[in-house]
């Protein structure tokens, strides 16, 4: 299925070839940038000359330098470098630049957990805390975007991805095998939620460990890949899904 775009290479190396016409002047919302998660995805998106709203968790030089880039080839670009610190930030943030850009038809979430917050970890009470902490913002935003595509009478989707180092001790396993739960209890939940207004909710988590995910995305480029396609014509059949990502962030956490 979408595995076939990802193997291609369309995304790879020289981002930029005109897979999808359709996204042309599409209205997309990408939250949680940072300068080693989420570059490939937003490239891909300016490529395919999408008006994009871009939030970043930091503000630095590589983030300038992204933002400068993608100014080049995308239809707009508003790039925000103020971290989402709360539930209510996450919120005001979305209703205010979906408002603003009359709609949306694509919400691209991403989360970062790194090995030391969850070796901070030390019990279920604190993985549960840490799971809440960082999906409550992409969870709210989902919510919030989904409604606004419902009142605009558009189709969409949301695409909320959660990145982890692949894990090497058991404890990792178990904290990463608690965030994939809670990231499919959710996308289930919200695709249900929003089905008949032809609203598509889907994620990329941590590798199921029993080996029953969707397939492995192997690099940031795929998951651009795998985003563009969702957004097009051909993924508007796919909704609920949370597709594996063990091993992008083998090298980043």
């Amino acid at each position: 299925m979408f595995m076939s775009v990802v193997a291609g290479g369309q995304v790879a190396g020289g981002i930029g070839v005109g897979v999808y016409p359709e996204l042309a002047g599409s209205r997309v919302m990408v939250t949680g940038l940072k300068a080693a998660l989420g570059v490939d995805l937003v490239r891909a998106f300016a490529d395919h000359k999408s008006h994009l709203v871009v939030q970043a968790d930091e503000d630095t030089p590589e983030i300038a330098e992204v933002g400068a880039l993608v100014t080049q080839t995308a239809a707009s670009v508003k790039l925000f470098t103020e971290p989402l610190a709360t539930g209510d930030d996450a919120i005001r943030f979305c209703q205010r630049e979906t408002a603003t850009a009359g709609g949306l038809d694509t919400l691209v979430n991403l989360v970062a957990i790194d090995r030391r917050e969850a070796g901070r970890c030390r019990s279920l009470d604190d993985v549960e805390s840490l799971v809440s902490s960082k999906l409550i913002g992409a969870t709210l935003m989902t919510r919030v975007a989904a409604n606004r595509m419902r009142l605009t009478l558009g189709t969409g989707l949301v695409l909320n991805v959660v990145r982890m180092a692949t894990p090497s001790t058991d404890a990792e396993k178990a904290v990463a095998g608690i965030v994939r739960a809670a990231l499919a209890a959710m996308t289930r939940a919200e695709a249900q939620q929003w089905a008949d207004q032809a609203i598509r909710i889907n994620a990329v988590g941590p590798g199921a460990i029993d080996g029953s995910g969707s397939g492995c995305l192997a690099s940031e480029p795929d998951i651009a890949a795998l985003a563009l396609y969702l957004s097009s014509k051909k993924g508007r059949q796919l909704s609920g899904h949370v597709f594996d990502a063990e091993g992008v962030a083998s090298n980043g956490c």
